[in-house]
């Protein structure tokens, strides 16, 4: 029993450095697939390719899919979590640089604060919890700002990718809060698979409505960032989050907040030649250090 504890924790290591790293690296591929695949269709081949492949293989392990009563909990957690959560995020990289947007996203516990502290029975806010928001929110002021007051039409767009992302953030955080709240099945990999499937159905759905399928094509580069997210960024890293967060202290796994922008960035200003100014440095250390406060609290 020792022996498979042990073993199960340094799996679960293994895992949170698998979520650091690609998830890292999901904002740059993201960016290439933007290339020539529409917007809805980048966030719903992606999700739909990975639900079908983990599906396939809950079915050949002959572990099967949830019971049909769990089916409406899953889309919706489907909808907030990668239709909004993921969905907006690739939306927002049309105009924001993909370092900056893993920056941006390090502001989901902010969100996380504001939206249980309206949840019944929720917390009120510390001193401490407040200058963490209000330190972080400032970051995002500095970034934004000049575009919004100078920047004209690119500077528009720039900011409506901002708000883009702040939703993003919300939704990912509602859906958190409801996958805790309700019970989603006995085997979180079968949850995860038919979640993913609905959130797909949906995001093609719209891609369809819209009519994307004809203005989609393909160049190597863009077949091997959709593959990357399928595979890398939406199979292996979603299941490793999930092995991470049930093996490891939550506090622990939520540093890979702090680690994907890194990689991102760097990776952004390497192969994108994306800009890295004084100001979204300033930006950046605001945001982190607000995060660091309202998360220590």
């Amino acid at each position: 029993m020792i022996a498979l504890a042990r073993d199960r924790k340094g799996l679960a290591y293994i895992a949170f450095v698998t979520v650091c790293i690609v998830w890292g690296t999901t904002y740059l591929a993201i960016r290439v697939a933007l290339e020539t695949v529409p917007v809805l269709l980048v966030a719903g081949l992606r999700w739909m390719a990975a639900g079908v492949i983990m599906s396939g293989l809950m079915l050949a392990s002959g572990r099967g899919l949830p019971k049909p009563r769990l089916w409406g909990p899953l889309a919706l957690l489907g909808l907030l979590m990668n239709v909004v959560g993921n969905g907006f995020v690739v939306y927002a990289q049309q105009f924001v640089a993909s370092g900056l947007t893993a920056v941006l996203i390090a502001t989901t516990p902010f969100w996380s604060a504001l939206i249980e502290r309206l949840l019944p029975n929720g917390e009120r806010f510390s001193k401490r919890s407040l200058a963490g928001l209000s330190l972080g929110f400032s970051g995002i002021i500095v970034l934004v700002w000049p575009e919004l007051t100078h920047g004209g039409a690119s500077g528009r767009a720039f900011v409506i990718g901002v708000i883009a992302i702040q939703l993003a953030c919300v939704g990912w955080v509602i859906g958190t809060s409801f996958a805790r709240r309700h019970e989603l099945g006995d085997n979180p990999f079968r949850s995860t698979a038919l979640q993913m499937i609905f959130s797909g159905i949906m995001l093609l759905g719209a891609a369809s409505a819209h009519g994307d399928w004809a203005h989609l094509s393909f160049t190597p580069r863009t077949i091997a960032a959709m593959l990357y997210l399928s595979v890398a960024g939406s199979l292996i890293a979603y299941s490793a989050y999930i092995y991470a967060i049930q093996h490891l202290p939550l506090q622990l796994v939520s540093l890979y907040a702090y680690i994907n922008p890194m990689i991102a960035v760097a990776l952004g200003t390497l192969l994108l030649n994306e800009p890295l100014s004084a100001r979204i440095l300033v930006a950046a250390v605001l945001v982190f250090a607000g995060t660091w406060i309202v998360g220590r609290h």
